[in-house]
């Protein structure tokens, strides 16, 4: 029997303290999803009952409580951003842009990019707890909330080339899945009362969205970092020119946001996902999902779980591990739900050469075993 597979999502608000707006939010969300369920709303049911979601209200509590004492009125630009280290948390993931910039130039892995050795003493406790977080869950779709502007911000956030001399260069970096990341951030921006207008804040953008980097390069950020070294997709929600807004604007604001915040939820459940077993139905994780044409794989979780985001469209799909055949197939994704593509791998059979009837030095056993070798590394498609 194949298990029921949901997908994990996830919302992080007030990564920057003084970006409140997103924590009201979501605070505001979790009980307006479970009113909803109580009162039986089926369109709310049927996301709960098919979906995971994870609500961080807060990331930066302690920039939070720094820029609430001083409250919307006096609230300085930058006063409680950072977190009680002064450290800006948005800057603070491993820089892994760089080291995916140098391994595309020698065809290395698109995914799942290892961290640095050092890491660990790089970054601040909040920026650790979350990554040890994403790394518990096979999330498959997020957003993390800002404020300060209104537009709906994709991957890549950093460019190739982040600086010429002492001016910051703005081109546009896409990722290998940028049509969909399009459509993700169209998808809240038009659900949005106003986002999709495109001119807010001083600022204009087509269809209320841009690439990160096209709008200014930013290294070691949360958003470049899940795409490159998770499964997750993650966009970022600038949601208001009031970093701190007043109380009496929440309601507006809520009312602005509140089908945008259920839409985008909506969105984990597109593209194709299932199981990769072996031949006993056992999962297999860690198994590679290829899809021809896109340069960024993913992976199976722990369960041998996978959810592979996909506009509408005929794809050829491969699963691959370590040990088995690889198995492709070629499957079309509608508009409306996500199409179920289980995987059955076969053990790959390892054969000893024939033994020699002459005479002489017999080799052992184990120099006669063929050595296996994983499908990306056989056929040189490690990217």
């Amino acid at each position: 029997m194949w298990r029921t597979v949901e997908p994990e999502f996830k919302y992080v608000g007030n990564m920057h303290g003084n970006e409140v707006l997103g924590r009201e939010l979501l605070l505001q969300l979790s009980e307006f999803l479970c009113e909803e369920y109580r009162r039986g709303n089926e369109r709310i049911t049927r996301l709960i009952h098919d979906t995971r979601i994870h609500i961080m209200p807060s990331m930066n509590p302690d920039g939070y409580e720094v820029a609430a004492k001083q409250g919307p009125d006096s609230n300085g630009y930058l006063t409680g951003r950072n977190n009680a280290n002064g450290v800006d948390l948005n800057r603070n993931f491993p820089d892994l842009n760089t080291l995916m910039y140098y391994s595309r130039e020698i065809r290395g892995p698109n995914h799942h990019i290892p961290l640095p050795d050092n890491w660990k003493s790089q970054v601040e406790p909040e920026t650790l707890a979350v990554i040890q977080w994403i790394s518990s869950y096979n999330f498959v779709l997020s957003a993390n909330l800002h404020g300060g502007a209104v537009v709906a911000n994709y991957p890549y956030d950093k460019s190739q080339d982040q600086r010429f001399r002492s001016h910051r260069r703005t081109v546009n970096t896409p990722t290998p899945d940028d049509k969909l990341f399009q459509k993700l951030a169209k998808t809240y921006s038009y659900a949005h009362s106003w986002m999709h207008r495109g001119w807010n804040c001083g600022d204009y953008f087509a269809d209320g969205i841009t690439n990160g980097a096209s709008w200014y390069s930013l290294s070691k950020g949360m958003q470049d970092f899940n795409y490159l070294y998770t499964n997750c997709f993650e966009i970022t929600l600038e949601l208001s020119c009031n970093k701190f807004p007043p109380e009496e604007d929440l309601e507006r604001q809520w009312m602005a946001n509140r089908e945008a915040l259920v839409a985008f939820i909506e969105e984990v459940h597109q593209g194709i996902k299932g199981m990769v077993s072996d031949e006993n139905n056992n999962g297999i994780a860690g198994a590679v999902i290829s899809v021809q044409g896109i340069s960024h794989d993913i992976t199976s979780g722990d369960m041998g779980d996978y959810f592979r985001l996909l506009l509408p469209g005929t794809y050829t799909v491969t699963a691959s591990a370590e040990g088995y055949q690889p198995l492709t197939v070629t499957t079309t994704v509608g508009p409306a739900a996500p199409s179920l593509v289980h995987f059955q791998l076969k053990q790959e059979v390892v054969r000893k050469p024939a033994e020699r009837k002459a005479s002489g030095t017999r080799m052992s056993n184990k120099a006669l075993q063929k050595k296996v070798v994983p499908r990306a590394t056989r056929r040189g498609t490690q990217r």
